[in-house]
């Protein structure tokens, strides 16, 4: 299959929608990069490198940053929606979209008051458009450096599946095929989560059998989880689920687990997050996840002690002590 001719929007200029519209312009086509903030995109067009977010990588001259979104979107056949997954609605409300243009939803969460998906608002804002959730254990700076990665494309459209794979598959970038989007996007957020608990673990100064526990009960809460919204078991095993939670919860480079490991040195939520200077995607989305156990019926005792320890309730040390105690355990 040929892009030759074809045009790609990547639509949020952080580090995960810079590495992949790097990533993308690797080929030569023409690849536009969009953010809302003007001071960024002047940024990104005087310097031609995100200095902001990830520094050290020069933007190719086929890459264009733009502030314009109509501008950003002309043409393109692809269409990768990398801004945080609370933004991706207020996106596609402005969007205009070619008609059969490839929706690929690079955000991981799930909205905490409506608990949509990415994919459930993009069905809902832009309906006829084939939609495809990328996915897996895929950091920003190391995509951009060309180490070797791996990562899903998932949709219940085989064919579409299969373009935005082809688009993305490089030497040092191996995209595989699913026909999972539900299972991939819930593993894609609730990784995020538990990355906090890993940090959080981390931050405590506990050993590696707290945090390799806890992560090994976190898997079985996603794909408890994941089935009960209409996933696939397996995927949960594969690089959507246990791949990019192995990623998460153990990189210093994640912002989830820098999260959770300031919390776990005694820093509180706020000054974290503005330290942090970007969106924590595992925040919203334990929330979301808490509020989802309670709709379904579902034991999701770690998903639901971060929720807590986030707003406040438990501090670290209580709500590690609550997942350790010795009681007999409702399952695994």
């Amino acid at each position: 299959m040929s892009f030759e001719h074809s045009e790609i929007a990547v639509l949020g200029a952080g580090s995960w929608g810079t590495a992949l519209a790097l990533l993308l312009a690797q080929d030569g086509g023409i690849v536009r990069l969009w953010d809302r903030t003007d001071t960024q995109i002047a940024a990104l067009l005087t310097e031609r490198e995100n200095r902001r977010y990830l520094p050290g990588h020069r933007l190719p001259e086929n890459l264009h940053p733009t502030a314009e979104l109509g501008v950003a979107l002309a043409g393109a056949s692809c269409v990768v929606v990398a801004v945080p997954s609370a933004a991706v609605d207020e996106v596609l409300v402005r969007a205009r979209l070619a008609s059969g243009a490839d929706i690929v939803l690079a955000a991981k969460g799930i909205d905490p008051e409506t608990l949509e998906l990415p994919s459930d608002v993009t069905t809902r804002l832009a309906p006829g458009h084939p939609v495809v959730a990328l996915s897996g254990p895929n950091l920003a700076r190391e995509v951009a450096a060309g180490i070797p990665a791996a990562a899903v494309a998932a949709s219940g459209d085989g064919a579409a599946a299969q373009r935005v794979a082809e688009r993305f598959n490089r030497a040092t970038f191996r995209t595989y095929v699913s026909d999972d989007l539900i299972g991939v996007e819930v593993g894609g957020a609730v990784k995020n989560v538990l990355a906090i608990a890993g940090g959080i673990s981390d931050g405590l100064g506990y050993g590696d059998n707290t945090k390799a526990a806890l992560m090994a009960r976190g898997l079985a809460e996603m794909a408890r989880l994941g089935v009960a919204l209409g996933g696939k078991q397996e995927t949960f095993y594969g690089l959507a689920g246990v791949g990019d939670l192995i990623a998460t919860a153990a990189s210093k480079l994640s912002r989830n687990w820098r999260v959770g490991h300031g919390l776990g040195q005694g820093k509180n939520l706020p000054d974290i997050l503005t330290e942090l200077g970007q969106v924590a995607e595992g925040v919203p989305t334990a929330r979301a996840v808490a509020k989802l156990a309670t709709r379904h019926g579902l034991f999701l005792p770690v998903c639901s002690t971060v929720a807590e320890l986030l707003e406040g309730s438990l501090t670290p040390r209580e709500g590690v002590a609550r997942l350790t105690e010795n009681r007999a355990a409702k399952t695994e």
